[in-house]
């Protein structure tokens, strides 16, 4: 299958590689600054504290952008597990309308997780929250980082969605195991 949006998920992809490289980039000055930190010490000088507070607050953030982000790239390219035991021996007319099934139940799940993500940013920006920890970050960001990947993954469902509907429909027969890109 052909997804027409894929610049679009791609560029979701390259959102989730950006807060990954930044989360090894902080977990590698962190380590970078203890080691420094315990070489003077063993050296006999005062310690610098080279720390960065708030890191594993940060890393959680960033591991939100990186999961979600990420989601309908890995889609459409057939990164997602599947269990295709039951369903890979079928014949083509009925492994349509079982994979078209499977994704409606997918779509509607995802559909609704975006909708209320959608309401969870809108109260995060209505009532000015921010996180508890040290870093003050208003929610709305890694919320929307969230947000953001699940609408990708619902258009990446709903492209596919689409072409297994008029496969199913006007070509049952034809039905491609690696017809939908996400085998």
């Amino acid at each position: 299958m052909q997804f027409r949006l894929n610049p679009i998920y791609k560029l979701g992809a390259y959102g989730s590689v950006l807060c990954l490289c930044l989360i090894c980039g902080l977990i590698t000055l962190q380590v970078v600054g203890r080691l420094i930190d315990k070489l003077l010490l063993s050296l006999g000088h005062d310690s610098l504290g080279l720390e960065i507070p708030g890191l594993s607050e940060a890393s959680g953030f960033l591991l939100v952008g990186v999961s979600f982000l990420g989601l309908a790239y890995t889609f459409v390219n057939g990164g997602h597990i599947r269990v295709t035991l039951l369903i890979g021996r079928l014949g083509p007319k009925a492994r349509a309308f079982v994979e078209l099934g499977c994704l409606s139940i997918a779509l509607a799940l995802c559909s609704y997780l975006a909708w209320n993500s959608f309401w969870l940013v809108e109260d995060s920006l209505a009532f000015d929250e921010v996180s508890y920890g040290i870093l003050r970050v208003p929610l709305w960001i890694p919320q929307a980082a969230m947000l953001s990947g699940i609408v990708l993954f619902c258009l990446s469902l709903l492209e596919a969605w689409l072409d297994v509907l008029v496969t199913a429909l006007l070509r049952p027969s034809t039905f491609q195991a690696n017809d939908t890109g996400h085998e």
